[in-house]
């Protein structure tokens, strides 16, 4: 394939006289003052929403917390406090293990999985009536309180606890089990509240004796919370198990605190936050001094050019030296189509039985020999090549004189058996194949 190759000049220009295109040094400054504004518009409207996204976190009351003692919310505890109080029971809040009275009822709230191990089994050695509600297998463990967590448990039906061996279950009847399930081992001690059966069956209601009392794992929290302690009888359990004593410790163990068991962070040694920072200044020093800096678009002449006519004939001699056939005649065929349907007026999105149909129709021909020739099959040899694009030469003209009027739509074949290949002729004497 020859190509040929224009040599192009660049004309020497004088340094203060700018091209036609290119920009001015003021413009440029323009445009560079707008992308140092737009993008310091985006990283002041990022720091504005980390700003209202740290004062919305921060805004947020502890009301919010599952089982709160003082939250006045659909899931918090204060209507049970409240009711407490007016039994008569003092309830005391307290953050820290320090302040828990072991002489009176504890009930330990370790929905968040927080408490250390050590602190529970501090609690478990001096306490002598606990109720626990927690999921964390080491805290269970540490009250010496033989179940495994289940998951959750979403069922709201009440279920029968008449036949307890828990007093406070006893007394109640009945209590919705929503809250978590627990399976149970051997000798686990008194187990209420199920769900579920056969082996997938969880309690909600677990009692353990210790060394120094018993303590009592409540899966069934809906006793507990402001939206359902009047259904069934959950007031009942609920006031049975933390109204037995004249004192309750309701114990909340705090995220970060003493009592908490000891997060990731705090067991790394404390050189690692300052290496995470330096390695992500380093990180991002490295991506500004090596990263890719765009510039403003350059137009550039082309140095080539290469005319339709020598694309064509390199894919012709492409398609000679790979013997294909059969694809170079499709090639013929496919810009045929276009032209075929474009003369007669049909769209670019017309399907190739409707060119070939209604090419028949103007041309007079068979349907069948038209789409020999548009659409055609294999092309086994060179003379098979030459006489199909003949033929689409052929039906192309046929199709223009019969859109124009220009000669009577017949046609005839010369000699179809000869090649395998209709040719498509002009019926006037002397007409050329």
């Amino acid at each position: 394939m020859t190509t040929t190759t224009t040599a192009t000049t660049t004309p020497t220009r004088d340094r203060g006289t700018a091209s036609p295109g290119a920009p001015t040094p003021d413009g440029q400054r323009e445009g560079r003052r707008f992308r140092v504004v737009f993008w310091v518009a985006i990283v002041l409207v990022g720091l504005l929403l980390a700003a209202v996204t740290a004062a919305v976190g921060s805004g947020s009351s502890p009301t919010d917390t599952p089982l709160d003692p003082g939250s006045a919310t659909a899931s918090g505890s204060k209507a049970l406090v409240r009711v407490l109080e007016q039994r008569g029971t003092t309830v005391d809040v307290v953050r820290d293990a320090d302040r828990v009275d072991p002489d009176g009822t504890v009930l330990v709230d370790d929905s968040a999985g927080v408490l250390s191990a050590g602190v529970a089994r501090r609690i478990a050695r001096s306490a002598s009536d606990v109720v626990l509600v927690t999921t964390d297998p080491g805290v269970l463990e540490s009250f010496r309180v033989r179940a495994d967590p289940a998951g959750p448990v979403e069922s709201t039906e009440p279920v029968s606890t008449a036949a307890c061996g828990i007093p406070a279950a006893r007394s109640a009847r009945s209590v919705t089990p929503t809250g978590s399930g627990y399976t149970v081992r051997a000798s686990a001690g008194t187990r209420c509240a199920p769900d579920g059966t056969g082996s997938a069956r969880v309690w909600g209601l677990v009692r353990t004796d210790t060394a120094t009392g018993t303590v009592t794992l409540v899966g069934t929290t809906d006793a507990f919370r402001n939206d359902t302690v009047t259904t069934a009888g959950n007031a009942a359990l609920a006031l049975g198990l933390l109204g037995g004593a004249d004192h309750l410790s309701w114990y909340v163990p705090r995220a970060g605190s003493t009592d908490a068991a000891p997060s990731l962070g705090d067991l790394a040694p404390p050189w690692v936050p300052s290496a995470i920072g330096m390695a992500a200044a380093v990180a991002i020093a490295a991506g500004v001094w090596r990263g890719r800096r765009l510039g403003p678009l350059v137009v550039e002449s082309m140095p080539v050019v290469v005319r339709a006519s020598e694309t064509t004939e390199g894919r012709a001699r492409l398609y000679a030296r790979t013997r294909d056939r059969t694809h170079a005649l499709d090639t013929l065929r496919v810009a045929a189509l276009r032209r075929v349907g474009r003369s007669l007026g049909l769209p670019r999105s017309a399907h190739v039985d409707e060119v070939v149909r209604r090419a028949a129709d103007a041309t007079c021909l068979p349907a069948a020999r038209v789409g020999a020739v548009l659409v055609g099959g294999p092309t086994p040899d060179d003379r098979a090549l030459v006489d199909g694009a003949a033929a689409i030469d052929d039906l192309e003209r046929a199709v223009r004189r019969a859109v124009t009027g220009d000669a009577p739509r017949a046609s005839r074949p010369t000699d179809p058996t000869a090649t395998g290949t209709t040719h498509l002729t002009d019926p006037r004497p002397g007409g050329r194949p």
